[in-house]
C-alpha cells in the first residue's frame, strides 16, 4: 500500500506558517501594552508618594509647589500613555482578529486532511483484510 499523501501539504503548511506568523505579531502588540500598562502603574505610585509628600510638616512653599508642578507632570504623562494604551488595544484588537482567522483557515484545512487521511486508512484496512483473506484462502486450499 503506498503511503498517504495529502495533495494540499503544502498549502496546509503555508496556513500553518501564517498562524504562527499572526501569534507573534500578536504576542509583540499584547507586549507593547503590557509595557504602557506597567508604565501607567508605575505612575500612579510616584504621583501616589509625590501627593503624600507634598504636604510633609517641614516643605517650604517653594518644595510644595514643585511637588504640585511634579504631580501635574506625571498627570499629564498618564493621559499621554492612557492615549497610547488606547491605540495599542486597537492594534491588539486588529491582531487578535488577523490570528482568529488565520487559525480557523488552518483548521479547516486541517480537517480536510484528518477527513482524507481517514479514508486512506479505511481503504488501507480493506485492501489489508482482502489480502489477508486472500492468503489464508490459499493456504487452506493448498
Amino acid at each position: 500500500m503506498k503511503r498517504f499523501l495529502f495533495s494540499l501539504q503544502r498549502e496546509l503548511d503555508l496556513r500553518i506558517y501564517r498562524e504562527d506568523e499572526a501569534e507573534v505579531e500578536l504576542g509583540k502588540a499584547m507586549g507593547i501594552l503590557q509595557k504602557i500598562q506597567n508604565r501607567l502603574e508605575s505612575l500612579a505610585q510616584e504621583r501616589c508618594r509625590a501627593a503624600s509628600e507634598r504636604f510633609a510638616s517641614g516643605n517650604s512653599a517653594m518644595d510644595m509647589l514643585s511637588c504640585e508642578r511634579y504631580i501635574k507632570r506625571l498627570d499629564a504623562e498618564k493621559e499621554e500613555l492612557l492615549e497610547e494604551a488606547a491605540k495599542a488595544e486597537l492594534i491588539v484588537a486588529e491582531k487578535r482578529g488577523a490570528y482568529i482567522e488565520a487559525s480557523r483557515q488552518r483548521q479547516a484545512l486541517g480537517k480536510v486532511r484528518e477527513k482524507r487521511f481517514r479514508e486512506y486508512r479505511k481503504l488501507s484496512l480493506r485492501e489489508e483484510t482482502k489480502t489477508l483473506d486472500d492468503i489464508s484462502a490459499g493456504r487452506t486450499f493448498r
